[in-house]
């Protein structure tokens, strides 16, 4: 891959970043804290809470997968 190419790369992933992190302040400022998802892993005791969003990952790493292969097969 060129310099050129993995600069692309690079701003896309950024540009994507940015869009998701302000989808997420607008979900969060408008009285939505977060979602969870059926599978994510939630532990809760007096003391101690655990969260682990299984499937929230899996979801967007499949979403990442199929943008970046849309980006980098031009």
């Amino acid at each position: 891959m060129h310099l050129s190419g993995l600069a692309r790369m690079i701003i896309a992933l950024g540009l994507i970043l940015i869009i998701f992190g302000t989808i997420m302040l607008l979900i969060s400022k408008y009285g939505c804290n977060g979602f969870r998802l059926p599978g994510d892993v939630l532990i809760q005791k007096k003391n101690y809470t655990f969260y682990f969003p299984l499937t929230t990952a899996i979801i967007i790493s499949i979403i990442l997968t199929i943008v970046l292969n849309l980006i980098s097969r031009r």
